[in-house]
């Protein structure tokens, strides 16, 4: 149950990190003994209530019943789960039992209560129940059972006096510790605190995770397409990995051979390695929109939410592409991350933003590439900042001013971006940066080595772009042209990728 805190005291946000753990052998076998040990729990309610169903008895859900439950099997039935562990399993199956109640009370029959086995399942431990020393973890075990100290791979990165809680878990074939702290909210300069009444509008999207539309005509675009590279890079490397080891699958009822268990094993840790990759990213690319904000004094952010295309069908590539845009995740880290901030956030319907001109209202049809053109207004500019700056008039709690047209009603004037900043996430992964190439891709094709003429210079081996010039190639009537790099670089509203600003948009405003 959270604690009841006094309402003068300063403001706080949970917040977990996740630690990796270095244990020996005998260790890890312990820490997954716990973790088969919850799902044994899990697993014990699963057919207490199954049982009780049978015999039309109602189901045991509290979470007191199932500690009284608990308390009648004696100590020792669980291996060495204490009662501490064991109880944050029950609290788990309560929740989830509640939330599904109330979703198909409200009408949302697609909810189901838990009713799934699982294997591992994690264990949390409360504040006072265990003891955290610097990299140092001692998790409380059942009575006669030898203390398990674990030691962690890098510091907790908040204070001690900050942590609440510590779970262990299993993910990706390795053993994890999150640890839960009550984190303050950030508190400002006089003067320098977000300001409710400045109103950004954020667009989510698949090539720019977030296009922002902010006051005094500033914009911010993130891009994605590191991380969309990541996402194509490991699906061609797994259909390749499946493939390789296709032969060596055992037969149904087969326990298969050790090299087959090692190829799983494999397997499992790309997995987990790519959803890290992938989740440290979001993280960037979130943090980037909220530092932006804090910089710019935006205390709203109103953010239009798709998730309703995930109902529609779309074709088998498409669905794949939907699936791994991981829409909810990215509301959540920006929610999350905003609140921490003292910002607040909007959630508002979006249909509509991408296909519509901002300033005269009229449908434009979807454009090949990122820019959007209005035939009737020419106006002119960046989708995804266009649909944001749409979006920011639909914040709730503003003053309406009634459309043209009557009928519906919309806020205040749209203020369209002049100055933009250019931002990328995912810069760790492998091939983001000039001087990375991802491992996975096939080996550049390189011409071969010509030979040089007697006394002319020899050509510089080892050294590329942006070490030297690029060259000049000429076309087919002979006359010599800068490179097409060269000349992207020349032009008058260059591709900003260093974060200075740059002008955006033409047309009347």
């Amino acid at each position: 149950m959270p604690r009841h805190r006094d309402p003068a005291a300063v403001r706080v946000v949970h917040r977990t990190a996740r630690v990796g753990l270095r244990l020996t052998r005998a260790q890890r076998a312990r820490c997954y003994g716990l973790l088969r040990s919850a799902g044994d729990v899990w697993a014990c309610v699963l057919e207490v209530n199954h049982w009780r169903w049978r015999h039309d008895a109602p189901p045991v859900v509290g979470y007191q019943a199932l500690c009284r439950e608990l308390s009648a099997a004696g100590p020792g039935t669980f291996g060495e789960l204490d009662s501490t562990g064991a109880r944050s399993v029950l609290r788990r199956y309560s929740d989830a039992w509640f939330a599904a109640a109330k979703r198909r009370h409200a009408g949302d029959l697609t909810a189901r209560f838990p009713r799934r086995r699982r294997g591992l399942l994690p264990v949390r431990y409360y504040h006072g129940t265990y003891t955290l020393d610097r990299r140092r973890l001692r998790l409380p075990t059942a009575a006669g059972s030898r203390p398990l100290w674990l030691r962690l791979d890098r510091d907790v990165p908040y204070p001690m006096e900050q942590v609440r809680s510590v779970t262990l878990l299993a993910e990706g074939g390795r053993l994890w510790i999150e640890v839960t702290a009550e984190v303050p909210v950030t508190s400002y300069p006089q003067g320098a605190a977000p300001d409710p009444g400045r109103v950004a509008g954020v667009d989510l999207g698949v090539i720019h995770p977030y296009a922002v539309a902010g006051p005094d005509g500033h914009g911010l675009l993130v891009s994605g397409r590191a991380v969309r590279a990541e996402h194509r890079m490991h699906l061609a490397d797994t259909k390749h990995r499946r493939r390789a080891t296709a032969g060596q699958a055992p037969k149904p009822g087969q326990r298969g051979s050790r090299r087959w268990r090692q190829a799983r094993r494999r397997a499992r840790l790309v997995e987990g390695r790519h959803r890290r990759r992938i989740r440290q990213a979001q993280h960037e690319a979130a943090k980037t929109v909220i530092d932006w904000a804090v910089r710019h004094r935006v205390g709203t952010l109103t953010v239009g939410d798709p998730r309703g295309v995930l109902d529609l069908p779309a074709g088998r590539r498409h669905n794949l592409r939907l699936r791994q845009w991981q829409i909810g995740r990215a509301i959540s880290m920006l929610r999350d991350k905003a609140e921490l901030a003292g910002i607040v956030v909007h959630l508002v319907d979006e249909r509509g933003t991408s296909s519509t001109c901002p300033t005269c209202r009229k449908r434009i049809s979807k454009p090949a590439g990122r820019t959007m053109t209005c035939r009737l207004c020419n106006l002119t500019g960046h989708r995804d900042l266009f649909a944001a700056a749409t979006i920011a008039t639909r914040t709730p709690g503003r003053t309406p001013a009634t459309e043209a047209g009557g009928g519906s009603s919309v806020t205040t004037a749209v203020v369209l971006p002049r100055t933009l900043t250019h931002r990328r996430a995912g810069r760790h992964l492998p091939g983001a940066g000039l001087s990375r190439r991802d491992p996975r891709r096939p080996p550049p094709h390189r011409p071969p080595p010509s030979t040089v003429a007697a006394g002319a210079a020899p050509a510089a081996v080892g050294v590329g772009w942006p070490a030297e010039a690029r060259p000049t190639t000429s076309n087919r009537w002979g006359v010599a042209r800068p490179h097409p790099a060269a000349r992207n670089h020349n032009t008058t509203n260059p591709v900003n990728v260093s974060g200075h600003s740059t002008s955006c948009g033409s047309g009347p405003s």
